[in-house]
């Protein structure tokens, strides 16, 4: 059905880059919600975060998008105390067991949203303020009428310079190669990023990405990981 031309633009359906698959919580995702989120999550807004006060204390930023079950983003932020740590995730399984990791440990640096990472980056995240922002395993869309819903276009790119610091980084990963070479070419025609490989290509996975049950599993079943790594000029 053609949308209604007298329909106001913020109700026209848009397109998301993910597919919500909303699995059932357990009992201790469930639980760790309740109790985690009043200090660990985020709620959306569009007024501007102002990471000083969401972290109580002046430290750089990363921020993930996409964290999955957040076994990854745990790591990292427990492996670098002095780092915060920001996760987006629409899937609250995933949200729940991240802050049921967070409930059973000391690591304090992580902050969470559950939202659409798009809307976040639009409104909450304000510009030059990320260090080092992370895409790793996004949805590939890897029939060819799914492409256009990939994240990694123009218009995301764009964004992402706007809300990184001037050198800031751009750590992208996939085990699809039509995606890897997709985010490649995208990456690599815009004039906002640098690519850090020394051939203008993939670079060595950087060992401050741990290794995912995720990226294991596709390991045994004989996929290869691409990683790339771009510096916002």
């Amino acid at each position: 059905m053609p949308a209604d031309k007298n329909m106001k633009p913020e109700h026209i359906r848009t397109i998301h880059s993910y597919v919500k698959r909303e699995g059932r919580l357990t009992t201790g995702q469930q639980l760790a919600l309740e109790s985690q989120w009043p200090e660990f999550g985020i709620n959306y807004s569009e007024a501007p975060l102002n990471f000083s006060t969401l972290f109580n204390r002046e430290a750089n930023t990363v921020l993930e998008i996409g964290f999955g079950n957040g076994d990854s983003l745990w790591q990292m932020a427990q492996a670098h105390p002095e780092k915060n740590y920001l996760g987006i995730e629409v899937h609250r399984p995933g949200v729940g067991h991240l802050l049921h990791l967070i409930e059973d440990s000391e690591c304090k640096n992580i902050r969470v949203s559950n939202h659409d990472a798009i809307d976040v980056l639009a409104h909450q995240i304000a510009d030059n303020s990320i260090d080092r922002l992370q895409l790793f395993f996004p949805d590939p869309w890897h029939k060819r009428k799914h492409n256009k819903r990939r994240i990694v276009q123009e218009k995301f790119i764009i964004q992402v310079a706007r809300t990184l610091k001037p050198g800031g980084t751009f750590h992208l990963a996939t085990d699809w190669e039509h995606y890897a070479k997709h985010m490649l070419q995208t990456l690599n025609n815009s004039d906002l990023f640098k690519n850090l490989s020394r051939d203008k290509t993939f670079v060595p996975k950087p060992e401050e990405r741990p290794t995912t049950k995720f990226e294991k599993r596709g390991h045994r079943l004989g996929h290869d990981v691409w990683d790339l790594l771009f510096q916002k000029k």
